[in-house]
């Protein structure tokens, strides 16, 4: 059997896929919608002093036929009255006990936070999300990203929050700057349960080269919006990581940033995320998604023989160091796979242009020839390859002892000779 629940800071739910804070968690409907096609929890789009939204607010990037892998979005927090949100949170979790509903919040004064955390828990909230992370349009009212930039002031709003809040309270972190750690830090000195990440990173989605305008258009206008989607999942991993691999940091973490399918929930939670929330796949493909992520999650469970969350959780964190700590004497080299290989020579012109001149056409042959004594392992020509498993990096065995960079410097340990240079 494999048990798919998961506590997340204290928050208790049925699985570990969660909505994040945005417009497929706007209404109680669309919550309790998500609930019935198996969304373990689902936290609220963020509540404060409703916002009047622009018109239009989305934007997305494509890139060679695949569409949408970047999105961007100008939209704000709720637009819809507190009392509304409020009742339907009640609503949903009544109908939805075992479920977590998580209410995001983001307000400016100490009076506020006090009033609004009292009403959110009223309504059933099982936790709450400070939003610490939106970068426009309310981080120039001192909101979002202007708290979470703040180490001081994430703090000392976390603790006000901490205070009023008789529930498990995260914080959602912003990724606009240049180390998390000492932002999840001070979320943990403030007394927060946990903390979630990351909130959209600042970015412009594009420009209307006709028009001269960024996108979205906006009357002739545009601004900076948030990047979200598959494309930021590589930063969000690293976040991730970072802090959980801090000797320091001790509280648990919520993943998002570019989930799209069971397995990129799976790399969250291997980097140390209990939770794992999801918002643009779910605007692009809807909440079925789900599914899919459910029976992904519990066949790649127990095929590797874990029967609950925490078996897995965190378990490839040991292996993230920094770079001077990695085995500079370890080698590989390309192999190509001669009954794959459609010979389409990408390879040949990706090693040439852009890495170490070692593969070659081969005169009588379609399958290019890997010259391994330049092969210095680089990766790309399995990268580029559209051919799956055709070429496969394999070890060397080079009589070389493991040695880091860290060991050479100061122990004198000896590094294998390195490859000729063109």
């Amino acid at each position: 059997m494999v048990d798919l629940s998961t506590n997340c800071g204290g928050i208790r739910s049925p699985n570990p896929f969660w909505l994040a804070s945005a417009p497929p968690a706007n209404s109680g409907p669309q919550i309790q919608r998500a609930f019935d096609h198996g969304w373990g929890g689902a936290v609220w789009k963020t509540l404060g002093t409703p916002i009047q939204n622009v018109s239009s607010r989305f934007g997305g990037v494509d890139y060679r036929g695949l569409k949408n892998i970047g999105f961007n979005n100008i939209e704000l927090i709720t637009d819809r009255p507190l009392e509304s949100n409020f009742r339907e949170i009640y609503e949903t979790k009544k109908k939805y006990p075992k479920h977590a509903v998580i209410v995001s919040l983001m307000v400016e004064t100490r009076e506020q936070w006090q009033d609004i955390i009292k009403r959110a828990i009223d309504a059933g909230a099982d936790g709450l999300e400070l939003n610490f992370g939106c970068p426009h349009g309310m981080c120039e009212r001192g909101m979002g990203s202007a708290v979470g930039q703040e180490p001081k002031v994430n703090q000392e709003i976390t603790s006000w929050a901490v205070e009023y809040s008789t529930v498990p309270v995260l914080v959602k972190l912003t990724p606009n700057v240049a180390n998390i750690v000492p932002h999840g830090l001070a979320a943990q000195r403030g007394g927060a349960h946990g903390v979630s990440l990351i909130n959209t990173i600042k970015s412009i989605i594009g420009v209307d080269i006709d028009r001269f305008v960024p996108q979205p258009f906006v009357a002739g206008r545009s601004t900076n919006g948030g990047y979200c989607g598959a494309a930021v999942r590589p930063i969000a991993l690293h976040m991730v990581a970072a802090l959980a691999r801090e000797p320091e940091f001790r509280i648990p973490i919520s993943g998002i940033g570019g989930v799209t399918n069971w397995r990129d929930a799976v790399e969250f939670m291997l980097l140390g995320a209990s939770s794992v929330q999801v918002c643009t796949e779910v605007m692009l493909r809807g909440y079925r998604i789900v599914e899919d992520m459910i029976e992904g999650l519990t066949d790649y469970m127990r095929d590797k023989g874990f029967s609950k969350l925490d078996d897995m959780i965190g378990k490839a964190v040991p292996n993230f160091t920094e770079w001077g700590e990695l085995d500079l004497n370890f080698e590989t080299v390309a192999k190509i796979d001669a009954n794959a290989c459609i010979g389409c020579h990408l390879c040949v012109v990706a090693c040439d242009d852009g890495a170490h001149q070692c593969i070659h056409p081969a005169k009588d042959s379609r399958v290019p020839v890997v010259d391994e004594a330049e092969c210095v392992g680089c990766n790309l020509c399995q990268i580029v390859c559209p051919v799956p498993g055709c070429i496969t990096m394999a070890p060397v065995d080079n009589g070389f002892a493991p040695a880091t960079w860290n060991d050479h410097v100061h122990d004198g340990k000896p590094l294998r000779p390195k490859k000729a240079a063109h």
